[in-house]
């Protein structure tokens, strides 16, 4: 599928991550590259209000899996069993 703005490709590619160790780079890659364009987005008075309305959607997108990946970070620091020296105390 084409996309239709340049930061698609790396947006789409943090979506379907299955690997939590790649998935914080691939939210930090589309999040740089989302951000360049509202860069260049500001430079030419806002851009289409299409494109607009997308990347408002993908951060969005990318803080839903940014915070459910913390979570589930969280939940397994959390479910690792205490190592012997934790435990003699």
């Amino acid at each position: 599928m084409k996309n239709d703005y340049p930061w698609q490709d790396l947006y789409e590619a943090a979506i379907v991550e299955t690997d939590d160790e790649k998935l914080t780079k691939r939210i930090q890659q589309a999040k740089l590259a989302i951000d360049a364009r509202l860069h260049e987005l500001q430079m030419d008075h806002g851009g289409a209000p299409g494109e607009r309305h997308a990347i408002t959607d993908a951060l969005s997108g990318l803080n839903v899996l940014r915070r459910d990946l913390e979570s589930r970070l969280r939940n397994a620091a959390e479910q690792r069993p205490k190592s012997a020296d934790q435990n003699s105390d």
